[in-house]
């Protein structure tokens, strides 16, 4: 939602951002480079663009082939500082999604936290031995130059339709784009068409050395317990109260509203820290569902809403991957830079 009475402000926030972004590119400040091959994942917007899923695809991906590993701030945790994930690890400590990359792939790849950018790559690289890097959320972080940027914009609400903030969700101009190498449209709908394709390139006009391509979320067949499974076409005999802390659940509400219409949503903002009071809000509504009845969450919420003994054997999550459009040339270009770096 465009906020038009706040207009003034962007123009302010547009001039900081100009300025900070002439800076780094006059280099006037400065940004670091590294011999070790380094793929920036982020977008211009604020809000959820498919960044974690994302993360996931190219991590899994490069890790068949080289010593991998993954940088992210940890937005939320508790601590400061530098700290790799492992088994005794939680997400108050390292962060939601950093403990989220974790759960699922243990150690397939080699995840890290740091807010300073700089060292914490220096760090996880040099201790860690790695071969490549992906950096999370670290488009507007211009301390560090990766040596391949990949810039997401959300099919439903793609960057330029978009305005800078507090007008927009921009967190800078449109321009930006000029920094990325590949540009991916994400969270597609199934029925996507080469017609519509066309429109959005035509509209994102990328220069010769970017190339755009379209990916879509996939929902999984099964929802996953702590000890158990079940399958998502099984949920149309249940009352589901879902649970979600993330920035836009407009399209899981869409893909559950394929198999069940009795649906209790609560939502709350992004990497929300849950309480004991909202526990006792969950509980209260849960009691409040029929005979047959779940609880629902995001891969996400799941490793904090666990930790509750209340939820820890009720509560379920729905884990999703992402299925890019042109995958084999997509691919092709990531290892063509890893190798050549």
């Amino acid at each position: 939602m465009k906020r038009w009475y706040l207009y003034p402000f962007s123009l302010g926030y547009h001039l900081g951002t100009s300025i900070r972004n002439r800076m780094y590119d006059w280099g006037l400040f400065s940004s670091s480079k590294f011999r070790t091959p380094i793929i920036g994942v982020g977008n211009l917007s604020v809000g959820g663009s498919g960044k974690s899923p994302m993360v996931m695809y190219l991590a899994e991906y490069l890790s068949k082939y080289y010593r991998t590993g993954v940088l992210s701030r940890g937005y939320g945790r508790v601590t400061k500082g530098y700290g790799i994930v492992n088994y005794d690890s939680n997400y108050k400590f390292v962060g939601d999604e950093p403990m989220q990359l974790f759960e699922r792939f243990r150690n397939r790849f080699v995840i890290g936290v740091c807010e300073d950018r700089v060292f914490g790559a220096k760090k996880i690289i040099e201790d860690m031995d790695l071969e490549v890097l992906l950096l999370d959320d670290s488009y507007q972080h211009r301390a560090i130059k990766p040596g391949m940027n990949l810039l997401l914009t959300d099919y439903n609400d793609p960057y330029f339709k978009d305005f800078i903030l507090p007008a927009g969700d921009l967190r800078e101009s449109r321009n930006g784009m000029g920094r990325a190498n590949i540009i991916m449209v994400t969270k597609c709908p199934d029925d996507l068409t080469e017609e519509k394709k066309q429109y959005y390139i035509s509209r994102i006009r990328p220069q010769h050395y970017q190339k755009v391509f379209f990916s879509a979320i996939a929902y999984d067949e099964n929802i996953m317990g702590l000890d158990s499974m079940m399958p998502v076409k099984n949920l149309d005999y249940y009352d589901v109260l879902l649970i979600t802390g993330i920035a836009n659940p407009s399209q899981l509400l869409k893909e559950l509203a394929k198999y069940n219409k009795k649906v209790k949503h609560l939502q709350y903002k992004d990497h929300h820290n849950f309480t004991d009071d909202d526990i006792k809000k969950i509980s209260a509504e849960y009691k409040k569902l029929g005979e047959y009845k779940v609880i629902l969450t995001t891969e996400k919420d799941y490793v904090r809403l666990k930790t509750f003994d209340y939820l820890r054997n009720k509560i379920f999550y729905w884990p999703i991957n992402v299925e890019i459009d042109k995958r084999e040339d997509f691919n092709q270009i990531i290892q063509n830079y890893v190798r050549k770096v």
